[in-house]
């Protein structure tokens, strides 16, 4: 099953007139909309929805898509946005994060991404390390988000942009922090060896 596209095109439409509907059907669309896993999902490896977006992630997503041009400035759409975040619950505070990078708001957001980032959920920790944070993150706030990741188990998969800003520094942390683990006899992840093996780019 997917979204119900007739539904959809008339709460865009809504949005589109009425911004001020935009709360009460944005906490509303797992439940209008759709709610459960999209059709890309692989239950195997991704069993907890870190890496691909759910039904009503993308529900969501269209709803803010309709809304944004008529949102007027990147701030004052993002004191909408961060009123859903704040007053949403985690599902609404995630799809809020993975809708970012498609909503032209420049860096105007990036404390909805640190407030995810200080967050234990892993599902919003690794909805806060895409796209939006990969373009617009400061190097050292974004290597600390790399290492968030390590600490919560979020796959490095999660991250947007590992492959790009990667650099000597990311991988003298993740090195420290591999043998702290060792250390203390602690388990040393995958994806913490993958970092540390791999040459960074000049």
């Amino acid at each position: 099953a997917g979204l119900d596209s007739q539904r959809l095109a008339q709460q865009q439409e809504k949005v589109r007139t009425d911004p001020s509907s935009l709360p009460v059907l944005f906490a509303a669309a797992a439940r209008t909309l759709g709610r459960g896993p999209a059709a890309d999902h692989d239950a195997v490896t991704d069993p907890d929805d870190l890496l691909h977006p759910r039904l009503e992630d993308l529900g969501r997503r269209e709803l803010l898509l309709a809304w944004r041009p008529v949102a007027g400035s990147p701030s004052a759409a993002v004191e909408v946005l961060a009123d859903l975040y704040h007053h949403g619950d985690a599902d609404e505070r995630r799809a809020v994060l993975r809708a970012l990078p498609d909503l032209e708001l420049g860096d105007a957001a990036l404390d909805l991404v640190r407030d995810a980032l200080r967050a234990n959920d892993t599902r919003l920790v690794a909805a806060a390390v895409g796209p939006y944070a990969s373009e617009h993150l400061p190097d050292g706030e974004w290597r600390h988000a790399v290492l968030k990741c390590l600490f919560t188990g979020v796959p490095l998969a999660a991250v947007d942009g590992l492959e790009r800003r990667r650099d000597d520094e990311l991988v003298r942390m993740a090195a420290a922090l591999a043998a702290e683990r060792e250390a203390a006899g602690r388990e040393v992840t995958a994806d913490t060896r993958r970092l540390i093996d791999s040459d960074p780019k000049d």
